[in-house]
């Protein structure tokens, strides 16, 4: 809709994870470094987390492209963590290319484990990347660690790319779970942008889709007002930039001046802040237990004045 009034030649702001977007703080390098060694270093397991919007899946697809371009790299991606056990091992191994048709569980895992030693025998890389992994099951997390036993004296046969939101990190701690943990090679963090990352972060999306260097389509008083909104959050950052600029196409605006970015955090309802469970503060609980310790007092009043029931009669 703006794009020619700004004279860019695609949405800077779209919130599909497009790989040429990829703003690379140090945080985003030290991720890409630690998933790419973990797998030629044929490390075995490797964990990225993230809050949500912080570009988990937009970094993951960076590395799927040096994949896509290395020959001797195969890889299965799956997406869907809410699977059964049986379910993600007939998804891994179609993406691989392997028959499921009418075959059981174990047969499943027996040509999987076939493929794998082929690969393997061949000096071959095999990848298992799960992104939203933080919705996977505890017997799905079971069977990828069996999956890591498959191993040779120089590495393991399957390297394994776990990508998800902090609840992963719970997961992977708890103590059902610690044989796995004591196998994972690294783990890496993705964190919020700090206001001069946002300040870069949109001047690089806006150069991507063709603006100037320096232009001055979001001055450093807007910016402010994004950072501010948005916590530094890529995705928020997107939406509220690319609503930003409509409203400014739509007024003949050639920059984005503060107040819109006011109005349209405004409009997002991006300052409604959902209070979770750890977030409530303890004046609520203290008047939430007050309330309940008065109602259950009154309770016990109210039945300790009550008439006792009738008695039951005898039948004859």
């Amino acid at each position: 809709m703006y794009k020619a009034f700004y004279n860019l030649t695609r949405n800077p702001f779209d919130i599909s994870p497009d790989p040429a977007f990829l703003f690379a703080t140090p945080r985003h390098n030290e991720a890409i470094a630690a998933l790419y060694h973990a797998v030629r270093g044929h490390k075995g397991f490797v964990v990225l987390t993230g809050e949500v919007g912080t570009g988990k899946t937009l970094l993951l697809r960076c590395v799927l492209e040096i994949f896509k371009h290395s020959s001797d790299i195969a890889f299965a991606y799956v997406f869907n963590g809410r699977l059964s056990p049986c379910e993600f091992l007939e998804y891994i191994a179609t993406d691989f290319g392997l028959s499921v048709a009418g075959k059981n569980k174990s047969q499943i895992l027996f040509n999987l484990s076939n493929y794998l030693v082929a690969r393997g025998s061949k000096e071959l890389t095999t990848v298992l990347v799960v992104d939203e992994a933080h919705h996977l099951s505890a017997d799905i997390l079971e069977e990828i660690r069996l999956l890591t036993n498959l191993e040779t004296a120089r590495g393991k046969l399957l390297q394994i790319l776990l990508v998800g939101q902090p609840e992963l990190d719970d997961k992977l701690d708890s103590p059902t779970l610690r044989q796995l943990k004591q196998r994972i090679a690294h783990r890496a963090q993705l964190a919020a942008l700090g206001v001069s990352e946002t300040q870069g972060y949109v001047n690089w999306r806006l150069q991507i889709a063709g603006a100037e260097p320096g232009n001055s389509l979001f001055p450093p008083e807007t910016i402010a007002g994004i950072y501010r909104h948005s916590h530094g959050i890529p995705r928020l950052i997107n939406t509220l930039c690319d609503n930003a600029l409509i409203t400014a196409y739509a007024r003949k605006l050639r920059s984005v001046p503060p107040e819109i970015i006011e109005s349209t955090a405004a409009d997002l309802r991006l300052d409604v802040v959902h209070l979770a469970s750890a977030d409530v503060p303890l004046e609520f609980d203290e008047t939430f237990a007050r309330r309940a310790s008065k109602t259950l007092l009154e309770l016990f009043s109210y039945l300790k004045k009550a008439p006792p029931p009738p008695a039951e009669q005898e039948r004859p």
